[in-house]
């Protein structure tokens, strides 16, 4: 038999995440972050995974990010990225100004809209070389330029 998980209660949630009860409840109902676990007497827990799903909720916000933007990027993603059941736990989430990217397998991209916002360097160094094969033309000689010296015109007053 396995240990059974940590689990946390409202009021312990509110007090690591530094959030207020109704703040925690308006998430959970409206599907923000729900607690994994409901007692028979319809008490909420939360795993451990629903703390770090609720700090990158809070990290979100205190960022800028409006929760309207946070519910369209949970939707996004898991459309994008079937696999993922909860967005704000399973990934690595970043906010710069209203827009929140995600970091997956060396590649940075808009959450909602997908589009690739850092490009591996090495890779595009790849291209160009390949460009340039294809193009067959030797590289442009470069030839020494001289230089004149540049003389500051006298101003007078």
């Amino acid at each position: 038999m396995g240990a059974e998980p940590d689990v946390f209660r409202a009021g312990d949630v509110v007090e690591i995440i530094k959030i207020s009860r109704r703040q925690l409840q308006y998430w959970a109902q409206t599907d923000l972050v729900r607690p994994s676990i409901v007692t028979p007497g319809g008490h909420g827990r939360y795993t451990f995974e629903d703390l770090v799903a609720l700090k990158t909720a809070k990290r979100l916000i205190d960022a800028g990010v409006s929760v309207q933007r946070i519910r369209t990027t949970i939707r996004s993603l898991r459309e994008t990225l079937p696999a993922v059941q909860r967005p704000l736990a399973e990934l690595v989430l970043v906010a710069t100004g209203d827009v929140v990217l995600v970091f997956r397998d060396g590649a940075a991209f808009d959450a909602v809209s997908g589009q690739e916002w850092v490009f591996e360097v090495a890779q595009f160094q790849r291209e160009i070389e390949a460009w340039k094969r294809s193009v067959d033309q030797p590289p442009l000689p470069v030839t020494p330029r001289r230089i004149r010296p540049v003389r500051s015109r006298d101003r007078t007053a």
